[in-house]
């Protein structure tokens, strides 16, 4: 038995595209972020960079399928259904490593609080730029509320993503579903 419908919480191919938007939307947003403010909270060189491109490449993933949803693609939605997998790994990985160097960064993070959200030393003294001070809100609600945010919006994101890779996987099987339905003859009923 074919279901068509389990575990779809809106219809599959509007759905799936909004579901697109919204991980786009936040994916980049994120990305962005860690590109312009990461050094304030991660203070290893290149790694808040490394963080913000994934999160782009999760946007342009997210992208991807969007278009290949609207487009009904056959050919977009296989290479959208390849890409999900590869970025579900990189960003679980990269959720775990962000975990972990936000704990070591603890203290780094308090002292940057407390004195007026300036760039920790080693890393102004490294040579990375301050283009301003940690955001206020980080220091405002302390490190125990922004791990915790950090915790489950990782956690919400990568639920998000193996979501829309169980969309973009559906509406995969119901183009192949649907194009191999010709019909009681060779002619078919759906053969255009």
């Amino acid at each position: 038995m074919w279901c068509d419908n389990c575990l779809l919480l809106l219809p599959l191919r509007g759905g799936a595209i909004a579901w697109a938007l919204l991980i786009a939307t936040y994916s980049l947003a994120g990305g962005i972020f860690l590109l312009i403010r990461g050094q304030y909270i991660f203070f290893v060189y290149p790694e808040w960079q490394i963080y913000g491109g994934i999160g782009l490449g999760v946007a342009a993933a997210a992208i991807i399928s969007m278009f290949a949803l609207s487009n009904r693609s056959y050919i977009w939605i296989r290479v959208a259904k390849f890409l999900w997998p590869f970025i579900i790994v990189i960003s679980a990985v990269r959720a775990i490593i962000m975990i972990v160097e936000l704990q070591r960064g603890q203290d780094n993070i308090l002292w940057e609080c407390n004195n007026g959200g300036q760039l920790w030393t080693a890393s102004a003294a490294a040579g990375i730029s301050n283009p301003g001070t940690i955001p206020a809100a980080f220091c405002s609600y302390g490190f125990s509320s922004l791990n915790t945010a950090f915790i489950l919006s990782l956690l919400v994101d990568l639920v998000c993503q193996i979501y829309m890779f169980f969309l973009v996987w559906r509406f995969s099987k119901r183009l192949e579903h649907y194009s191999n339905m010709k019909g009681p003859f060779h002619g078919g009923y759906y053969n255009a």
